[in-house]
């Protein structure tokens, strides 16, 4: 009977991992007993010097689900594939219940359907605007407005401190303090 189980990979090769096991389990006989697995993903929109872009981005970074009957076989077969480390739980690992795949499987089915809007932007950071009137501007942040997708930034113009209202996310980027002295 297939059950689900977590599967430790080598960070950063959670894909690599996740296709070793696909590709290779008709050839190993484990087609029947390996039916699927997962690599927990979302969409994540971020700003990257000045551009946004939707990138992929791992929910739990070295680890992969599968759905699959655990025998000296096949336990062996995971645990021999290239990128895995382990089974979450060692040479016992523990199925995941019907009540934690389900709602593990939602989730992601729900991520599926939308971009997570990721910055990094907080109360107090140093940006630089890069669009906009106030280009090239580098001000302190005083509100950011997550679900908009905006803040508001204090810059110093002509000795005075004004705060521009309304920029969007890709408007800005962070800077670091040594950025400003170069």
């Amino acid at each position: 009977m297939h059950k689900w189980y977590v599967v430790q990979a080598i960070s950063s090769q959670e894909k690599k991992a996740k296709k070793n096991l696909e590709e290779h389990r008709e050839h190993k006989g484990m087609s029947e007993l390996i039916e699927r697995v997962v690599l927990p993903i979302e969409k994540v929109s971020e700003v990257k010097n000045g551009l946004q872009k939707v990138v992929e981005k791992r929910l739990w970074p070295g680890y992969l689900l599968i759905k699959m009957t655990l025998t000296d076989e096949s336990w062996s077969y995971v645990k021999n594939t290239i990128g895995v480390v382990d089974f979450l739980g060692g040479d016992q690992p523990a199925a995941l219940t019907e009540k934690e795949v389900d709602e593990i499987l939602k989730d992601l089915e729900d991520k599926k359907q939308t971009v997570t809007q990721r910055h990094k932007f907080n109360v107090g950071d140093r940006v630089k605007i890069v669009d906009g009137v106030f280009v090239n501007f580098i001000g302190t942040v005083t509100e950011v407005f997550h679900d908009k997708g905006r803040l508001s930034v204090l810059v110093s113009i002509f000795g005075r401190d004004t705060r521009v209202d309304d920029l969007e996310f890709v408007q800005v980027e962070e800077i670091s303090p040594d950025a400003e002295n170069t």
